[in-house]
């Protein structure tokens, strides 16, 4: 990258048949959409893209078709978290070598108890920086129970220097984002937040430079962004208050599956399934969502009309 990713970046959903094989093309055009929709950046195999229902294998092909597919016309992140260190450099290795622009890295951790301690997250960044020459974006999210204060997010980010982006999405995500900002300053020219962007506009208002939500509402978004850069805050306020009920919708009750249901109901995909034991959301639910999403010009209800 000639210069520093910023704006919004979604994660690209995996899209499965009816019955749960991959499905390479819904997930492709799924990509269309988003360069369509003008985002920034993608980002591939998150846990919005359902990265633990997936094998090895299915990793692989997913990630070589969506870069070979994006061609380098945006920056495309790979997520390459793994317990193992050795395994999160080679995967990440493998993610350069297809052509990712950058990977997201988690901290290590296993299930709800097995957590490392602070020097030992440090020198597994160290191992995977090693491994690569592209940047780390370092994802701080509730997911894991590995800890990240802001002490050693700062002292991570002083020793790995290819660590340069992180991505807060932990409860009060502002006061962190701008703790890291005033402390690292140019160290950390990536300051994302996550989330959905469901605190988007504190985030901003803290630094952050970029925003990675699903890939629900990523043109809207970028409308938001866009209009607090040129320093309309109150616009960009106002646009994003306006998606908030939606967001919130999203965030508490549906999860990954409301951009597949969108995604579905605007004939972008055909199927909304996800991988079992991950079920489908109430009927209830579902419907909430869709008349949610029915209240507002979205460009996810549009596109493949």
């Amino acid at each position: 990258m000639d210069a520093p990713l910023t704006g919004v970046v979604p994660v690209v959903p995996t899209i499965f048949h009816d019955d749960q094989t991959v499905d390479l093309g819904g997930t492709a055009r799924v990509v269309d959409y988003l360069m369509d929709a003008g985002v920034d950046g993608l980002c591939l195999l998150a846990n919005y893209s359902e990265q633990f229902s997936l094998t090895d294998a299915e990793r692989d092909a997913i990630a070589r078709m969506l870069l070979e597919h994006v061609a380098g016309r945006i920056p495309v992140i790979v997520t390459t978290s793994h317990f193992s260190a050795r395994v999160a450099a080679a995967r990440s290795r493998a993610a350069q070598d297809m052509g990712a622009a950058m990977v997201m890295v988690m901290p290590p951790f296993f299930g709800a108890t097995l957590t490392v301690p602070g020097p030992a997250v440090i020198e597994y960044f160290k191992q995977v920086a090693d491994a690569i020459d592209i940047p780390i974006m370092v994802q701080d999210a509730p997911l894991s129970p590995t800890p990240l204060p802001v002490s050693l997010l700062i002292d991570l980010i002083r020793q790995v220097p290819r660590a340069q982006y992180a991505k807060i999405e932990v409860p009060q995500a502002a006061d962190k984002l701008h703790s890291l900002v005033s402390a690292l300053g140019s160290s950390l020219p990536g300051p994302f937040d996550g989330e959905e962007s469901v605190t988007l506009i504190p985030d901003l208002d803290a630094g952050a430079r970029g925003t990675m939500p699903s890939s629900m509402v990523p043109a809207e978004l970028g409308q938001v962004v866009r209009r607090y850069r040129s320093g309309d805050r109150a616009s960009a306020v106002s646009a994003w208050e306006d998606l908030l009920p939606l967001i919130h919708f999203e965030n508490r009750q549906c999860g990954l599956r409301a951009q597949k249901i969108l995604l579905a109901e605007g004939g972008i995909i055909a199927s909304d399934r996800t991988r079992a034991p991950f079920g489908p959301v109430s009927p209830r639910t579902r419907r909430g969502l869709i008349d949610l999403a029915a209240a507002r010009e979205l460009l996810i209800m549009r596109w493949a009309r």
